[in-house]
């Protein structure tokens, strides 16, 4: 039996292995006999709820029963299903059939693919481990990332970085591939918690790419009358004077002021803001690329009163 490999669904789509089995009939019958979980793009749904998904040698056909696994035991949401179409989705091939015309097609269960990953890989993980995970839906409390075969968890906009944000789509777009950290894991539900901010760096990681005297780019993230706070960097952000005409969003060009850390303060003052026309999306990770696991992150430096930190059970 073949060792699937469990990723955000889309990971498989391209790959050289998954567009070798899909080729041809022989190599449909290999992936049955190996109980591959494969990957390919669903075109249509029926009345019924049924998936077609096209497969490039034949079609397969997802029943309305094998399109998701449910682990509360709730009917499946038609908008669980009509939602999946032209986009991938992973299954496992149940047995090559013919229909009515005499044409082969593929019988799918993407429920059975769930359902390993869930078994396989989602109940083995543990607090403080650093997985891929790739967004699928945001809002205004927060985004909800596919963490394995489309398995999806709610990553808490809290939880998203140090910096506030409004929305998640001031740092997420949906399709996204990002890493999150595991905060804990029920094991009876199955239901998997994340985090974020933890792989965007500690303070003094993100101030020490900043120095008193420079004129850096910010993002506007509020306005207060005692000030108005601009983000540097997503685990960054620096307090500037009230100035009028200056909005949540707009981008800002600040002098830095100063820099404190022993009150984890950086002073700015914004000499310009315009409207911010492409936002960026790109992400910096303070982690080793090949890191799959921290105990303990302590944002705030040595020697401040305020603590902020997080310990992974």
């Amino acid at each position: 039996m073949w060792e699937n490999t469990y990723m955000p669904e889309g990971s498989l789509i391209g790959t050289k292995e998954n567009s070798e089995y899909l080729s041809c009939v022989q190599g449909i019958e290999r992936a049955i006999a190996q109980g591959r979980i494969l990957e390919a793009v669903a075109i249509r749904c029926d009345g019924a709820m049924n998936l077609t998904v096209d497969l490039g040698c034949i079609f397969g056909v997802i029943s309305k029963n094998e399109c998701t696994f449910n682990n509360d035991g709730d009917a499946i949401k038609d908008i669980a299903i009509i939602s999946r179409v032209g986009k991938p989705v992973c299954f496992k091939i149940l047995a090559l059939c013919r229909d009515e015309n005499g044409q082969i097609f593929a019988k799918l269960s993407r429920r059975l693919a769930q359902i390993e990953c869930m078994n396989n890989y989602v109940m083995s993980l543990m607090g403080g481990d650093i997985i891929p995970a790739r967004v699928t839906h945001l809002e205004h409390f927060g985004a909800f990332v596919d963490i394995g075969c489309g398995i999806v968890s709610l990553l808490s906009i809290d939880c998203i970085s140090v910096s506030r944000i409004s929305h998640p789509k001031d740092r997420f777009f949906i399709g996204m591939s990002i890493k999150v950290v595991v905060k804990s894991v029920d094991y009876i539900s199955g239901r998997v918690f994340v985090s974020h901010k933890e792989l965007l760096g500690t303070w003094e990681e993100n101030a020490s790419k900043f120095s008193i005297g420079q004129t850096v780019m910010g993002v506007v993230r509020s306005v207060e009358e005692y000030g108005i706070f601009v983000e540097l960097a997503p685990n960054l952000a620096g307090l500037a004077e009230y100035k009028a005409g200056v909005a949540v969003g707009q981008m800002a060009a600040v002098y830095i002021k100063n820099i404190i850390p022993e009150r984890m303060k950086i002073k700015l003052v914004i000499i310009d803001s315009c409207k911010n026309e492409s936002p960026s999306k790109k992400i910096d990770y303070y982690v080793d690329a090949s890191a799959v696991h921290i105990d303990y992150w302590k944002y705030s430096p040595s020697g401040t009163c305020k603590v902020i930190e997080s310990r992974f059970a």
